[in-house]
């Protein structure tokens, strides 16, 4: 890794060019030059799907474990696989760009659904995995710390009081309502026009 790139990476910016690591290969050699000057790495993942305020003190509660934080941004297509074809509601792209945006996040990459098990966390051996209470059950969190994934496991409580979820539920729950009433203001009128063309007499022939 060049000065240049190191530079970039321990700059407060969000430098997406830099911080956006594409393979676990590049991930690896970047990690090594980072362990080797003493930082302690932090490793966390997530989808980010509409970024807000829970996510971010979450990322700053990551970063808080270390000195140096990496972020597993789940593709659209593992999104759909979990969530449903619905989700996720912001594509990948500008989910990776957003986190860049959030201070204290080092570097990025994208998890995809083809990606064998703890593949990222293999690449990266953190010194700190964080996840949330549902990620990993006790015995996977015992393989971790046990078998050399990681340094170890930090369970953190989810810091929204609403998830996106939830939040979109609710986006979808106003737009039916306002659709509802919309339709029950415009219907009568509606049908009284098209019932006025209908019995409209037609004009003969000149």
């Amino acid at each position: 890794m060049g000065d240049d790139r190191l530079d970039a990476l321990l700059e407060d910016a969000a430098n997406f060019d830099d911080r956006y690591v594409r393979t676990h290969d590049e991930i690896t050699a970047l990690v090594e030059v980072l362990k080797d000057q003493g930082r302690k790495i932090v490793l966390t993942s997530g989808s980010f799907d509409v970024l807000h305020e829970g996510h971010s003190m979450y990322l700053e509660a990551a970063r808080a474990l270390g000195d140096f934080l990496i972020v597993g941004v789940d593709s659209d297509a593992k999104i759909r696989h979990r969530k449903g074809p619905s989700r996720p509601a912001v594509p990948e792209l500008e989910r990776l760009r957003m986190v860049t945006h959030q201070r204290g996040v080092g570097i990025v990459t994208l998890k995809r659904q083809e990606d064998p098990r703890w593949s990222l966390i293999r690449a990266v051996q953190p010194d700190v995995l964080v996840a949330t209470a549902d990620t990993y059950s006790a015995a996977e969190i015992a393989e971790l710390e046990n078998d050399g994934y990681c340094g170890r496991v930090e369970v953190k409580e989810r810091m929204a009081t609403i998830s996106t979820s939830a939040r979109l539920r609710l986006v979808q729950l106003d737009l039916a309502k306002r659709l509802t009433d919309q339709i029950a203001e415009r219907l009568p009128d509606l049908v009284a026009s098209i019932t006025d063309e209908m019995l409209a007499p037609s004009c003969p022939p000149s």
